[in-house]
């Protein structure tokens, strides 16, 4: 009840105070789901939809009445006084990840985490605080092969021009940030919170780069890792932005686990062990492969950004297995890609008790600790 009352606090301050915060949860509580989920209000009258948050993606989507392999969770469109398809005229059919207009109304099939998901893009009213968003461009579901998805659908928060970001830009002036809560937190605990108001005006940032090559994505540049208080000797090339390749660093809410490149995590890996001693025996547990049954004797681990230093508790860097006394370095090498380059990917479990700031405006990401489980 008290946990109630905290989200009811910071409704009713937000409402006061003209700011726009919205509460997140793990979706592994409530959904099953390995994403972090917001209450979403789609329609007129609103229906309530717990969709995931995906700052790396471009179009949101959501399952429709009728589809074929989703939820029974899905929008009612035909019970809403303000929903309508959209045509392949409209210039916005253009923008769509593959659109298909063989028809007059414009429908896409894409994939995502492995899964097939078809449907139309449409248009309708969406709110997420207090402050509606008239005419939100975004997927209405009708077929899904596959059980890799968000089972009440998807928000995007990238920065291409279909994102939630970029279609509320008037309300919230591309800049929003986020505390995601541990993976453990049953309730609501953490925030969204919306626009330049109610942002923390203490904050260590780091510039926020842009990649033609991968526009949706928040680039940062990161420029070493510690364990402990040794600085790893890890090669600039693993870390280099490069525009021309994509190649980088990104902050993802959406993929879990921490990725470097092959030759960082290496040698981020082999430190720790060094550390942890001859006499710690490694094991491998799932796709973990510097697992300890001991204690973990390093107190920290930082990311090392330009301009701005990350430390990381044992919370954000360990991982514990529910079943034995088996625990584990939780960061894995990025998968080799023989046609993309590979990227270094800053994930949720890193992210837990931050807040993350992005403010595109002024071409920065903030991060500071915030306990919100």
């Amino acid at each position: 009840m008290q946990n109630k009352d905290t989200n009811r606090l910071q409704f009713l301050a937000s409402l006061v105070a003209g700011k726009s915060f919205v509460p997140i949860a793990s979706g592994r509580q409530i959904l099953q789901t390995p994403t972090y989920i917001v209450k979403a209000k789609i329609g007129t009258p609103p229906q309530p939809l717990l969709v995931a948050l995906d700052n790396s993606n471009d179009f949101s989507w959501f399952p429709c009445g009728g589809c074929v392999g989703c939820s029974s969770n899905v929008f009612s469109y035909d019970k809403s006084t303000t929903f309508s398809n959209v045509s392949c005229e409209r210039a916005s059919c253009n923008l769509v990840p593959r659109r298909d207009c063989d028809a007059a109304t414009c429908s896409f099939n894409l994939t995502y985490g492995g899964s097939s998901i078809g449907g139309t893009l449409s248009s309708e009213t969406l709110a997420l605080a207090t402050d509606p968003v008239p005419g939100f461009l975004f997927g209405c579901v009708k077929k899904i092969s596959g059980s890799n998805t968000p089972p009440q659908g998807l928000l995007a928060l990238g920065r291409g021009l279909l994102s939630f970001i970029s279609q509320s830009e008037s309300l919230y002036k591309s800049t929003f940030s986020y505390c995601l809560p541990s993976y453990k937190s049953p309730n609501f605990s953490g925030t969204l919170r919306l626009g330049p108001k109610g942002q923390p005006l203490r904050i260590k940032t780091t510039p926020l780069l842009r990649n033609p090559r991968r526009s949706s994505f928040y680039y940062v540049n990161l420029v070493g890792v510690k364990v402990g208080k040794r600085i790893v000797d890890i090669p600039p090339s693993a870390f280099a932005f490069d525009s021309n390749t994509g190649a980088g660093t990104i902050i993802d809410s959406g993929t879990v686990f921490t990725r470097l490149v092959d030759q960082a995590y290496t040698a981020v890996r082999n430190e720790f062990r060094r550390r942890m001693g001859r006499n710690a025996t490694v094991t491998s547990l799932g796709g973990f492969d510097t697992c300890y049954t001991v204690p973990i004797t390093i107190p920290t681990i930082t990311f090392m950004f330009a301009g701005m230093n990350v430390t990381l508790p044992q919370d954000n860097f360990l991982i514990k297995s529910s079943s034995s006394s088996t625990t584990c370095l939780a960061m894995a090498a990025s998968p080799t890609d023989p046609v993309n380059s590979v990227l270094n990917v800053i994930a949720s479990w890193q992210q837990q008790n931050h807040r993350i700031l992005f403010d595109v405006p002024n071409s920065r990401v903030g991060v500071a600790r915030e306990t919100c489980s």
